[in-house]
């Protein structure tokens, strides 16, 4: 089958690669649509020591299992696949599972015609729900699980909310708050491209947080999605007495982040990693009712282009989310 395959720093090729058997509890899916990552591009920059090329990157996928229990019925996948007996599973935190692993880490992922991945994994689509727009729902399930963790934390319908990052992430986080009830956020981008697109599609304010900021100490929430030092700074600066940050991202592990600030006002600090399984099923009801899209921001291309999508995305001239076409 073909496939797209990381093979070492900022290189990948289009090859023909041994297809999947499943084995006992598995499902082999044929592959419609897998999206490009952030952590894809991670890999591919050489700075994930998990994913060792060669390897097929790849984890936002949807297509028609061809085996198992729901052979011939249109799927999403879950890609976290986690032990299903332990502390955290037991209580529902499967994405804290302590041996968890993802598809495109150690395991081939989905940016290939077919994928192997536990029979639990999969969800079956409605009907009306397009291929297209349901390989959004991993990221969605990013989103989702931010955006709880947020109101968990005291975020309310009128709070002040900056996105850090325009990325995928940061436009299904704009997404899920509309969704919930927030106020429109805004969303800091350095990337003129996708300030247009944040700017057409009407979801956020965008600003480009080299010319301007918010007013130290004037935000209720900060959702970091990109995670690097610069936006932890940022972030730590701008947040309110009393209020809430919650990182997504994880671009690097700089300095960065005010700790005596955070200390001293009281700000709290939250992670958001991956999404719980209701958190996918929430993220599919929440495209299969068209309150999260991908129209006006995603780009569908074939899996032929996959490596220059991956150029084309380190390089400033793609929108927030590239969707390679693998069926």
């Amino acid at each position: 089958m073909k496939a797209l395959v990381y093979t070492g720093t900022n290189a990948s090729e289009l090859r023909d690669v041994e297809a999947p058997v499943a084995a006992g509890g598995q499902s082999i899916v044929d592959l419609s649509f897998c999206g490009i990552c952030g952590s894809d591009m991670h890999a591919w920059h050489g700075h994930d020591e998990r994913r060792i090329p060669p390897l097929v990157l790849g984890h936002e996928a949807v297509g028609t299992a061809l085996t198992g229990p729901l052979a011939g019925r249109r799927v999403a996948v879950n890609p976290l696949m986690t032990c299903h007996d332990c502390p955290a599973c037991d209580s529902g935190n499967h994405h804290l599972c302590g041996t968890r692993e993802l598809i495109g880490m150690r395991y081939p992922g989905a940016f290939a015609e077919q994928v192997m991945v536990p029979d639990v994994n999969l969800t079956v689509l409605a009907d009306h729900l397009s291929f297209s727009e349901a390989a959004l729902a991993e990221p969605t399930a990013v989103a989702v699980r931010a955006v709880e963790i947020a109101a968990g934390a005291g975020a309310t319908a009128d709070s002040r909310i900056v996105i850090l990052g325009g990325g995928a992430i940061g436009v299904l986080v704009a997404q899920v708050l509309a969704a919930k009830g927030f106020a429109r956020p805004r969303i800091a981008e350095t990337n003129p491209l996708r300030r247009g697109m944040l700017d057409n599609i009407g979801i956020a304010r965008s600003y480009d947080p080299r010319e301007e900021t918010p007013e130290d100490g004037s935000v209720d929430l900060v959702i970091d999605c990109v995670g690097m030092g610069a936006t932890r700074a940022a972030a730590s600066a701008m947040a309110r007495p009393g209020g809430v940050i919650v990182h997504v991202g994880l671009q690097d592990n700089e300095p960065g982040l005010d700790t005596r600030r955070l200390t001293l006002q009281e700000i709290g600090f939250f992670g958001a990693y991956c999404y719980r399984h209701q958190d996918f099923a929430t993220a599919l009801d929440l495209l299969t009712g068209g309150k999260v899209t991908g129209e006006g921001w995603t780009e569908i291309r074939p899996l032929d282009d996959g490596a220059q999508a991956f150029i084309d995305i380190d390089q400033g001239r793609a929108p927030p989310k590239i969707i390679l076409a693998t069926g």
